[in-house]
């Protein structure tokens, strides 16, 4: 492979993982924070709303994040083209193919997997960053956005945007994927981050104000990490955050609050006016 191909598979990641930043986080905030922020108003979970100030400092940060990102996409696609990586491109008709890993089946298989392998990373490497040691040098600037936006989603300093970067060569090394599989992977992954940080509660809850869909992480479970850092390190899932015993203890009084569906007189509040720094291990 040239120089000049490995420079277009570059400029073609690069404009791809862009797009997908400014259409993921920039859609979300047009039609949650925005468009329907009127109708929403109920379920906001934070009484205050960010500033412009600090969705212009996520933005530039968050372009850090999309060039890093997109360093390890090129590595995926030059790792597909030369061979050295399971990517291939046919889905064949028996149910698991000429060969394994190429019919339907594994196509759905492989990105269930993908997604729960993702989450299982987050989870301890979002341990991982907010060690005491650790976290001023590679996690600090997520969470000066204490009150959380879509734009946030990105907002890494470059130790943690590559620790999250570098999951999907590793799997993709492993684990034989088809591009399908791929987008449809990174395009939850940006929708549930930029959700996750929308400062709406967008989930559904039961009639008695508690999650429909218990084992996801909800906008609140996600709001609470950020108001208290020691807690709710999860991306998609809850089970990590109870099997380890690192789930807000108040989370589901907090999510019936967001959802108006709790006494406002016994439902703790989800966070106070002065915010606190994040704790960590």
């Amino acid at each position: 492979m040239t120089d000049l191909c490995l420079t277009e598979i570059a400029g073609r990641v690069l404009a791809h993982d862009l797009i997908r930043y400014l259409v993921g986080a920039g859609g979300v905030y047009l039609v949650i924070n925005l468009a329907l922020a009127r109708s929403l108003a109920g379920r906001q979970i934070r009484d205050a709303r960010p500033g412009w100030r600090q969705m212009r400092r996520e933005f530039v940060i968050s372009l850090r994040t999309v060039l890093i990102f997109a360093a390890h996409g090129t590595v995926i696609s030059w790792g597909a083209m030369s061979g050295f990586l399971p990517v291939y491109d046919q889905v064949a008709a028996g149910p698991f193919g000429d060969g394994p890993g190429q019919g339907w089946p594994w196509l759905v298989m492989s990105t269930l997997v993908v997604i729960l392998a993702h989450d299982a990373w987050f989870y301890w490497l979002h341990r991982l960053l907010h060690h005491r040691g650790v976290f001023r040098r590679a996690h600090s600037l997520h969470h000066r956005s204490h009150n959380p936006t879509p734009f946030t989603s990105y907002a890494f300093d470059g130790a943690e945007a590559a620790g999250q970067a570098i999951f999907l060569p590793l799997f993709v090394l492993l684990v034989p994927m088809h591009p399908i599989a791929l987008l449809i992977f990174v395009v939850h992954m940006m929708l549930r981050n930029a959700i996750g940080h929308c400062g709406y509660e967008l989930f559904p809850a039961r009639a008695d104000g508690r999650p429909l869909f218990g084992w996801l992480t909800t906008v609140t479970h996600h709001d609470l990490h950020h108001a208290h850092g020691q807690y709710n390190f999860g991306l998609y899932f809850i089970w990590w955050d109870r099997w380890m015993g690192t789930e807000w203890p108040g989370y589901e009084q907090a999510f019936r609050q967001a959802v108006g569906r709790a006494d406002e007189l016994t439902a703790p509040a989800i966070v106070s006016a002065d915010v606190r720094p994040p704790q960590h291990f």
